[in-house]
């Protein structure tokens, strides 16, 4: 059966790096979503991109938030990324510099080929059940900004940008989306 590693790792991660801690878990529990149809998912990266920016637009004018405009460079450095964590197996956001130069990321990680990509940003969109637009770390219903950080980062009014890439290794698909401005910035609300 199809499975997706928990997305609260992800965040759980990041927050762990932004506050200074440095034992992250390799490995988190593989979870099971739930899937709309059977048999292998179509792929592409016309497909990824218009399904990408269909998903997260859809939910930036539900909150009024201005579209966001697909960036090549950032799905260049999404792809390198999504490639590495293919290659490595290591699921976790991307050591990135502070300033100027860092990139907002959503990442997912599923079994391969089981999951269409609007599923993929539909997981992500789902979070919002939870968010609320609170200056973070106080936007989640349940205490817990990780909850929310996908969604937050897909509605964050200063992002103008995304790019998005896939990668894939025998097991797994490796998705990677960087945003430009970053969001989930500490301390402001995303709309």
């Amino acid at each position: 059966m199809a499975a997706m590693i928990a997305k609260r790792h992800s965040w759980l991660a990041a927050a762990m790096l932004l506050l200074g801690c440095s034992q992250v878990p390799e490995r988190p529990e593989r979870v099971v979503e739930p899937r709309a149809a059977e048999g292998p998912a179509p792929r592409g990266s016309l497909l990824l991109r218009q399904a990408m920016l269909a998903g997260q637009n859809a939910a930036r004018a539900d909150v009024g938030v201005p579209p966001l405009t697909w960036s090549e460079p950032l799905a260049a450095a999404a792809l390198s990324y999504a490639q590495e964590m293919a290659r490595t197996g290591r699921f976790a956001h991307a050591d990135q510099p502070q300033g100027m130069t860092r990139q907002g990321e959503n990442l997912w990680m599923g079994s391969r080929g089981a999951y269409r990509f609007d599923e993929m940003v539909g997981h992500w969109v789902a979070e919002k059940k939870d968010f609320l637009n609170l200056p973070v770390p106080q936007s989640s219903r349940t205490g817990r900004w990780q909850d929310i950080g996908h969604y937050s980062q897909i509605v964050w009014r200063g992002t103008t940008q995304v790019g998005c890439a896939i990668a894939s290794n025998a097991k797994d698909d490796y998705v990677v989306c960087r945003y430009s401005p970053p969001g989930n910035v500490w301390g402001s609300i995303a709309y």
